[in-house]
């Protein structure tokens, strides 16, 4: 009875009337009187102001329906319109009322917010589209987002552009290869871009690995091409991440994608900062096969492999390698075309011992013609000219200095004999006349005296100029007795005969002083050659090179952590601290990375307790290594070192990528100390435990 007396009051017109003003004013009359009346039979009519209202009272009820479409439209046109600002201050509007608009709404607005040039706007079209992920997967269509990711990217905004990224991995809509291209060509720019792209990559792998051991169907379609690897490979090896180069190349291996030619050159310049001469040799008889078009290609690969030599101390196999190089064909008639189906060749990673060991497809002789990639040629050591691979002056000055310092001067007479006859006759007598020019302006009389004998020797004899050269210098070093006997043999081969041994010795003396370079008898003087300089130079940074039994303690520990004998590691690594010699940060990535892989978590504590002890007198900042720390203590569960290192990368100015640890920390840790309280911690290091886990989740920002 109460509920009927009470509407039929209310359905009064008069009452109605009367307070209408009071109760039904904007959009919440229709609200108030549904709610009011929702046990009646027909909730409907009640809310239609059109059978009781008048008309200024139904405009007032209609208020919502009208906002609603006066909203979008206004929407659409500030669109059409490209009115930027406006448009998404209606947007908002129309998001509080009712949320979302329509999906093509919504769409035009992020794609009006891609192409904008302000940074701001497209914060904002960032913003909106991880909301957007975050609530629904499916509302935009995947060619927005797209446009949203390539645009953040093209801006130099890695961050945004990568979260989005990451968003459509999971929810399984990732963009097509050629578009993922350009998103990863325009973040490589940048170091904390490249830093984002490679941890993308390494998830876009694992995601694309974990499908193909279930037989996902999408698994093909998420797979990283070359071009995907080459483009992070050439970035890290420009800003320096050796590290990180290495585990893309392992990940490469791991998911099958093919090396072209640009790959094999960046992968061999990664061995190189990496110090791992083994895996480039690996490449070397493969690279050797190549047709005479591609040599001067790969320059910089044989400039990578002779680098190495060198840092390791390895004389012979340097100077194997130089001839090597200039025994090539010089001409291209033995060319034929590369087949349209090459079978890839496989090239181990580690060792080819390991009976589980990676192994890396390779395709020396492919090479796109559409590539967004420019690999760097430019090497050091290495020169190609005239169809031949040679060795640069200062692949020349380190040879030499290299023999010199082993006492081997008759095989360093010997190799030059070789490139001799290897090369013409003239650029070879060149070469011979600048080795020995260099060594007698450097004060090595000696040397150079020993060389020209062992030329004689050999049926190779110098020139009169160079002869005179070493008469002078040593007249000019008040070296009589040698330099009489340098003499004598002067004569005999009848280049002086008509001059008195005291007019000889009294020219070369005037010539000491005199630097003119117009003189034009026997001993005019011999300028500075760019040999000299490059010896010049080498002697200067030979103090300042890493001593070889590092670089081979490294690859033999590298060796042992590839095939998981971690105690032969680890006794390596204790002779070289009874040694006294210091560790690189590759020794601690291999020692670590072996730890990790066979989940032994706390000894990689006592490393970095080794690291802290050293890391102010070493030099041991490295981002890639804190990077493969961070992960492993996180794994490991020790929060404690994992809030220690996260502070000594922030003061440090090292970029952090939050993302991959949080999405690490939920996949291990989701439930980790959830309702369990400081207050009620049973002992001392659970308490301790659970605030550094609380820390961490705060930096993370993961509630």
């Amino acid at each position: 009875m109460v509920f009927k007396l009470t509407s039929r009051i209310l359905i009064n017109p008069l009452v109605i009337s009367r307070f209408s003003f009071q109760f039904l004013v904007g959009s919440y009359t229709r609200s108030f009187v549904c709610r009011s009346f929702a046990g009646f039979q027909e909730p409907d009519r009640l809310c239609k102001p059109v059978s009781f209202c008048s008309s200024t009272l139904s405009a007032r009820l209609c208020w919502e329906n009208s906002s609603h479409a006066i909203l979008l439209q206004k929407l659409e046109s500030t669109l059409r319109e490209h009115k930027v600002g406006e448009a998404w201050e209606s947007f908002n509007d129309f998001r509080r009322l009712y949320g979302l608009p329509h999906t093509s709404l919504v769409a035009r607005l992020v794609t009006e917010l891609s192409y904008a040039s302000s940074p701001n706007w497209l914060q904002k079209a960032g913003d909106l589209v991880i909301a957007i992920l975050n609530l629904k997967c499916d509302f935009l269509p995947p060619v927005i987002l797209n446009k949203a990711v390539l645009s953040l990217a093209r801006a130099q905004m890695p961050i945004p552009s990568s979260m989005i990224l990451r968003l459509m991995l999971i929810k399984g809509i990732l963009p097509p290869m050629n578009v993922l291209c350009l998103v990863v060509l325009h973040m490589v720019k940048t170091e904390v871009g490249t830093c984002i792209a490679s941890n993308v990559l390494v998830q876009i792998c694992d995601s694309f690995l974990h499908l193909s051991t279930e037989k996902g169907k999408h698994a093909k379609a998420i797979k990283p091409d070359t071009m995907i690897f080459n483009l992070v490979l050439d970035a890290c090896v420009k800003f320096g991440s050796s590290l990180k180069g290495q585990q893309i190349v392992e990940l490469m291996a791991k998911t099958g994608v093919v090396a072209d030619a640009d790959s094999i050159i960046i992968i061999a310049k990664i061995h190189e900062m990496n110090g791992l001469r083994d895996e480039i040799k690996r490449f070397k008889d493969h690279i050797d096969l190549v047709q005479i078009p591609f040599v001067s290609r790969y320059c910089p690969f044989y400039d990578s492999l002779l680098s190495l030599h060198f840092k390791f101390g390895d004389i012979d196999a340097a100077a194997e390698l130089v001839l090597e190089m200039t025994r090539r064909q010089e001409s291209c008639s033995n060319f034929k075309p590369m087949k349209n189906l090459q079978k890839p060749c496989i090239v181990p990673i580690g060792s080819e011992k390991l009976r589980n060991g990676l192994k890396i497809q390779i395709l020396p002789e492919l090479l796109k013609k559409d590539s967004a990639l420019q690999v760097e040629t430019k090497s050091a050591l290495v020169i190609f000219k005239d169809g031949k691979l040679l060795p640069s002056n200062k692949a020349l000055a380190k040879l030499i200095l290299g023999y010199k310092k082993q006492g081997r001067i008759s095989e360093l007479s010997e190799l030059l004999v070789c490139l001799k006859a290897e090369l013409c006759s003239g650029k070879g007598s060149n070469l011979c006349d600048d080795v020995l020019d260099a060594c007698i302006e450097l004060g090595w009389l000696e040397t150079a005296h020993d060389i020209l004998d062992d030329m004689e020797s050999a049926g190779n004899p110098m020139g009169s100029s160079t002869y005179v050269a070493l008469l002078t210098a040593y007249y000019k070093q008040n070296m009589s007795s040698t330099g009489n006997a340098l003499l004598r043999k002067i004569r005999k081969h009848g280049w002086i005969t008509n001059l008195s041994n005291e007019s000889v010795i009294s020219a070369c003396l005037s010539k000491v002083s005199d630097k003119s370079p117009h003189c034009t008898n026997v001993f005019s003087f011999i300028s500075q050659s760019s040999l000299h300089e490059s010896l010049v130079r080498e002697i200067q940074e030979e103090e300042m090179t890493i001593s070889p039994s590092v670089f081979q303690l490294n690859s033999s520990i590298y060796f042992f952590c590839r095939a998981k004998m971690i105690e032969d590691a680890l006794k390596i690594y204790r002779r070289m601290q009874e040694m006294k010699i210091r560790p690189t940060v590759h020794i601690f990535s291999h020692l670590i990375d072996c730890y990790s892989s066979l989940h032994m978590h706390r000894d990689i504590t006592i490393l970095w307790g080794d690291i802290k002890r050293n890391m102010d007198s070493w030099d041991l900042v490295c981002r890639d290594l804190y990077e493969f720390l961070l992960m492993s203590f996180l794994r490991g569960g020790y929060f404690g070192r994992v809030m220690e290192i996260i502070g000594y990368m922030e003061r440090h100015g090292m970029y952090i990528d939050k993302w991959m640890y949080k999405s690490e920390f939920l996949k291990l840790y989701k439930n980790l100390y959830r309702s369990l309280k400081a207050s009620e911690a049973q002992t001392e290091a659970q308490a301790k435990r659970l605030e550094h886990v609380h820390a961490f989740k705060k930096w993370a920002c993961i509630d």
